[in-house]
Parts: C-alpha cells; sequence; structure tokens
C-alpha cells in the first residue's frame, strides 16, 4: 500500500518545481499509517456525461466516475515495468510478428451482479466494443480481426496485419475498459441502459444518479483486491460552475475536487486554507497540450514562413506563468515532456521573437498596409477551459504585434466543433489535445492527412504533407520498438519544421483536497483511477 500526505505548501509550485515533481515516485512521499476504512468520500463533478461507459467514450469526463466501476486490463503506474500495472490481465506479450497478443488474466473475479470474469468478456469488449464503436480503440484496435479464448483466464488477440504491441501496450490504461458480455451480447450497445448503470468488476458498484445533484457509488463487497475498497461509498457531487468547487471545500461540503475545478487562480488562497491541500501529482498520463491549429486552405497560412512567424511571435514564458500561472511548462512539440518512451527536443525551436516574426512576414511579402495590417484572420479559441479562453485573448494581442488583425469568434462547445472540425470555419483555432500514452492515439491524427470532415480533435485544416503521412503509416506498422521510437523522433522533428500546427504549452490539471483524504495521486492517471486504496481519516 503506498500513502500520499502532503502538505498544502508543498505543491504550491511554479513550472519547474512541477516538472521536478513528476519525476519522483509516489513511494517517495510514502507515510506510515493505520488505514481507516469506511466512510463516504464526496468529490466535485462539473459534468454528467450522457454516456458513463469508459469502454465506448473514452474521456477524463466519463473516467473520472466511470473507472471506480468497470475496469481496463492495465492501469497506468509510476513504479510498473513499462508505466504499467496489473488490472484484470495479470501479464501480457506480444508475438514478434506483430499478428497477435496474449493476455493472461486475473482469476476470482465476479461482476458486480454475481456473474464471474472471463477471457469472453474481453473478446466480446474488444471485438463489439473497442474495435467498432469507441471513440480512440476504432483506431488501435483497426486490424484486430479475432480473440481466441482457448480458456476462461486467457486472450488471444489476432491482427490481420503486424500491428506494434508497443502501442497496445501504451492503449491498456485507457482503451481496455471490459464490459460483460452477458448484459451487452444481442443488444444494441450504443443505447443499452447498463452504460449509465454500470456494471463492472470494480472496487465500486454503480447505485444511482440524481440529475444535476449527484452521482452515487457504493462499496464492493465481493472486490478481488484483498481488503479493498477503504471507502464505503463515493459521492460525485455535480458543481457546473467550477467557482462553486472552492467554496464546497472551504464549507466542508465536499473533501476533493480534481481536474482543476478549483480555479488556478483561487489556489494561492485556498492553499492558505487549514486543512486543505494542493496537489500537482497524479496527472502526468493525462498531459493536456496548448495547441494552435491553423487552417491551411488560407493562402496567407499555407505559407511556412507565416507559420514560423506566428510561432515567433509567441510568449511562451507569459503563457505559462501568467495564463497557467506557473501550472504548466512551455512545449517543443507534439510528444509532451513526460513521455520518456518517446519525446526527443532535437527539434526546431521558436523563442520569442517580435523582430524576428516581422521580419519573416515582410520577407514572405505581406507586407504592413496603410493601417499596419498585414492581414485579417478569424480566431476561435476553445471554450473547454479558462486558460484556452484566455490564451485565445492573448494570442490576438500576440498577432496583432506584428501586423495580423486577429478578430476573436468566441463560441460554445457544439458550436466549436461544428467550426472547426466540420465546417472548417476558422483560420486559426486554440485546441486543448490530450496525449494518451503514445503519438498514435490521438496526435498524429493532429496532422495526418486525408481524414473525413467532423471528426473532432483532429486535422481538419487541410495540412497535407506526403512525408509526413508516410513517418505515421510506417510507426503504425513497426514492430521494433527502437525502430519506432526514431520514426516517431522524425514524426516531431517534421512537426516541428513544417508547422502544420503550434505547440505552445502542456499542462497537468490540480487536486484541492482535504487533509484527511489518504493515498492521493499514487499513479499518474490518478483521478480517472480505481481508487480502491483511498481512504478518509475519521474525526
Amino acid at each position: 500500500m503506498r500513502n500520499l500526505s502532503l502538505s498544502r505548501r508543498t505543491f504550491l509550485i511554479g513550472a519547474s518545481a512541477l516538472l521536478a515533481s513528476t519525476s519522483l515516485s509516489s513511494k517517495a512521499f510514502a507515510q506510515s499509517e493505520t488505514v481507516t476504512r469506511g466512510g463516504r468520500l464526496v468529490v466535485a463533478a462539473d459534468s454528467e456525461p450522457r454516456n458513463l461507459n469508459p469502454a465506448i467514450v473514452a474521456s477524463n469526463g466519463v473516467f473520472f466516475v466511470a473507472s471506480k466501476v468497470i475496469e481496463p486490463l492495465a492501469e497506468a503506474s509510476f513504479d510498473g515495468e513499462n508505466g504499467l500495472a496489473p488490472r484484470l490481465a495479470l501479464s501480457w506479450e506480444g508475438a514478434d510478428d506483430g499478428l497477435s497478443a496474449t493476455f493472461h488474466l486475473r482469476e476470482n473475479v465476479s461482476w458486480h451482479d454475481g456473474k464471474p470474469f472471463t477471457s469472453a468478456d474481453v473478446a466480446f469488449s474488444a471485438l463489439e466494443v473497442w474495435k467498432k464503436l469507441q471513440n480512440l480503440g476504432r483506431v488501435v484496435f483497426k486490424d484486430l480481426e479475432a480473440v481466441e479464448t482457448p480458456d476462461d483466464h486467457t486472450a488471444i488477440f489476432k491482427f490481420s496485419s503486424p500491428t506494434p504491441f508497443q502501442l497496445i501496450r501504451n492503449a491498456l490504461p485507457a482503451l481496455s475498459s471490459v464490459l460483460p458480455a452477458h448484459v451487452y451480447n444481442g443488444t444494441d450497445i450504443a443505447s443499452n441502459p447498463a452504460n449509465e448503470q454500470l456494471v463492472g468488476t470494480g472496487p465500486f458498484k454503480y447505485a444511482e444518479h440524481k440529475a444535476g445533484e449527484y452521482y452515487r457509488l457504493t462499496r464492493n463487497e465481493n472486490y478481488w483486491g484483498e481488503g479493498e475498497p477503504y471507502l464505503d461509498e463515493i459521492i460525485y457531487r455535480v458543481l457546473a460552475d467550477r467557482s462553486a468547487a472552492a467554496g464546497a471545500l472551504e464549507a466542508e461540503e465536499i473533501d476533493l475536487a480534481a481536474f482543476s475545478a478549483v480555479p488556478l487562480a483561487d489556489l494561492a488562497r485556498i492553499g492558505k486554507v487549514p486543512g486543505l491541500s494542493v496537489i500537482s501529482k497524479g496527472y502526468e498520463a493525462l498531459t493536456y497540450q496548448l495547441v494552435v491549429e491553423i487552417n491551411h486552405r488560407r493562402k496567407e497560412l499555407a505559407d511556412v514562413q507565416v507559420r514560423r512567424a506566428i510561432a515567433h511571435a509567441i510568449d511562451r514564458d507569459f503563457v505559462v506563468n501568467t495564463i497557467f500561472l506557473g501550472y504548466a511548462q512551455s512545449s517543443t512539440g507534439p510528444v509532451p515532456r513526460y513521455d520518456k518512451q518517446f519525446y526527443t527536443d532535437k527539434v526546431a525551436a521558436y523563442p520569442f521573437d517580435v523582430a524576428k516574426a516581422n521580419q519573416l512576414l515582410d520577407d514572405a511579402g505581406y507586407k504592413r498596409g496603410s493601417d499596419g495590417v498585414r492581414f485579417s484572420l478569424k480566431l476561435l479559441p476553445a471554450p473547454y477551459f479558462n486558460e484556452t479562453r484566455q490564451f485565445g485573448d492573448y494570442l490576438r494581442q500576440a498577432l496583432a504585434a506584428i501586423g495580423i488583425d486577429a478578430r476573436l469568434v468566441n463560441n460554445d462547445s457544439a458550436a466549436h466543433q461544428k467550426a472547426v472540425y466540420t465546417d472548417h470555419d476558422f483560420d486559426l483555432a486554440v485546441a486543448p489535445p490530450v496525449y494518451r500514452g503514445d503519438p498514435a492515439i490521438s496526435t498524429t491524427i493532429l496532422v495526418e492527412s486525408g481524414l473525413p470532415a467532423g471528426v473532432p480533435f483532429s486535422n481538419q485544416g487541410g495540412y497535407a504533407n506526403a512525408e509526413m503521412d508516410k513517418i505515421i503509416a510506417s510507426a503504425a506498422k513497426t514492430i521494433d520498438e527502437t525502430a519506432r521510437t526514431a520514426l516517431y523522433h522524425q514524426f516531431q522533428a517534421l512537426v516541428e519544421d513544417d508547422l502544420p500546427l503550434i505547440n505552445v504549452a502542456e499542462w497537468g490539471f490540480i487536486t484541492v483536497a482535504r487533509d484527511r483524504v489518504r493515498n492521493i495521486a499514487d499513479n499518474p492517471r490518478w483521478a480517472t483511477s480505481n481508487w480502491s486504496n483511498v481512504w478518509v481519516q475519521q474525526d
């Protein structure tokens, strides 16, 4: 058992300390305490997903609740081999030819309705849900053609063409949530009531949902983890207004607010409140990236010199320290620094240099007019976070300094996605894509060409580069891990040279919790993990 009990001062940190903290093992913070069993944990939730099934919708908003009920084959780990810890699978290996992967499953596991968990559930989930329906799995498992089940505790995935086991392994935490075949088989999977009234193998059972008020999960008395879970109940209290979370914490109405539910601007104040801790650890495998999306259909933006000028016009230090208040770090490219497996800094850099940006635009033939403006652009900041909206305001000012008139268009989520990803009615957009442990999962799609309109968080800017597509396609089929990693180093270098988009910053989130909550942030996907070992010290 790992325990994490941190002072609130420890985690009121800037960008450099945040980077350092991510490299520390959770064991470094361990203290010896006697676990208090039982009790209720009350957590802030800022959304109510329409579909709560993580095997269909692999998103953090869904995982936040559902990961306590429905489990993956493996979870992210600070200390485990290849950054993984067993869950429903105890071990796994891939064939040398990339055409199969074998999973050895945990025995004596039951679904919440009492039925036994077997390899048939894994086969059904992989073939009927991850491959066909899941937003991210449809890419990773596209060549999956069969799952053999020689016994109840072995599942052998068969692929029609070589599929890197490195990719499959990296996808396990986010993309391998296992569903009960007996609940879904023969039904319309997408509309099955179990997509909200979840049936899983996890430490907590779905109990009820009262719209606009709360989700309630209760202890699974038959959980496979010995002596776990420690809590009797988790209540997710719906607080759609993020500013309400800080007040609820101070009033002791809730115990924990994750995913930066407390605005960054309030952290310095709330970090001084007795009994509360501000914690930045536990989001390393949930890294968000602040990206400027570019519509290459615009003549000016199709010119790489213009794109490089825009990159030089952005003061990344200002963005990190003023917009993110130090709770972020500047990006060097499409793979975040946390991913030691793939990250490289051997890429082109664009330091803040307004004079150079202006010179690049002059040399490209875009001279200032009598009003000082070279050309105008339509700029759409994503509405999902305060920081993306604030960066939109900043970017407008930064572009004005180099003679580009950016007209802000602020939409709600639905209108923003339609404008950018379906109608292509934008010139620049601010996006916060999530990096999910492998460039093939939701990262290469940002620059790959030939994608149909309407695919959210993908290359809808019309960028096309044959060399880029070749690297992406080669990496998708390369079995040797060293060679595959080298291809993704080439990928990062080409992205930063040609700038199909501009990576500005990367950030995780912040948890604010009452000091009595224990075992916080002991894995790099903590908020979206199962919380089986979380406990609450009784007063």
